[in-house]
């Protein structure tokens, strides 16, 4: 292996502990405790380390969001995708069911993955690896809602997303439950597909 080679695999060696350290310490302590210091100290390197790799804070908070979103994929491909059992309504609720479920185990992720400012940096790819996520949904809403044709189905597929959201925010506070009665979420995504999508045809 050349000297070169070498200080490249090193180089990235430490990229990817970065991430990890960003990916462990946001389960712990939240998306308040990423600051490039902390993970540097955690990581074992200087505060000064992580700029050779992610020039920004943000630089690096992307990359951490994108093992989020990456995790989040592979669930909904297993939940919804192709090789997935049912219509287009019944893998729709098998991926709200995987979203929810996402939210409620990685709470600090779920949280730090739809910051705004995040999106808008577009820093690694960020919405490279987002936005097919979001392709899936309108996929099966055109399929399951044929009249939502085009635009329609993105509309109704950002609508539903953004009650799905709002249903892992609340629920994760305890307010959801408080208000619903619900025991769990799975009348309420039955109701979020109800408002979509139509009733459920018998």
């Amino acid at each position: 292996m050349t000297e070169t080679a070498g200080r490249n695999e090193q180089d990235a060696g430490l990229r990817a502990r970065l991430v990890d350290v960003g990916v462990e310490l946001l389960a712990a302590q939240g998306v308040q405790a990423l600051t490039l210091r902390e993970i540097a100290r955690r990581a074992g390197v200087s505060h000064g380390a992580p700029r050779r790799h992610f020039p920004t804070h943000v630089a690096l908070l992307s990359a951490i969001a994108r093992r989020g979103f990456a995790e989040l994929a592979a669930e909904a491909e297993k939940a919804a995708g192709d090789g997935a059992d049912g219509d287009a309504r019944t893998r729709l609720k098998a991926l709200s069911r995987a979203y929810l479920g996402f939210a409620a185990a990685h709470r600090g992720m779920f949280e730090l993955m739809f910051r705004h400012d995040l999106l808008e940096s577009n820093q690694l790819g960020l919405r490279e690896t987002s936005l097919p996520l979001f392709d899936v949904l309108v996929g099966l809403v055109a399929e399951a809602r044929p009249a939502a044709a085009g635009s329609g189905a993105r509309v109704a597929a950002a609508a539903l997303w953004a009650n799905l959201h709002g249903i892992a925010q609340l629920w994760g506070w305890g307010s959801l439950r408080l208000a619903s009665g619900a025991d769990d979420v799975e009348p309420l995504i039955d109701a979020a597909l109800q408002a979509h999508l139509g009733p459920e045809r018998t």
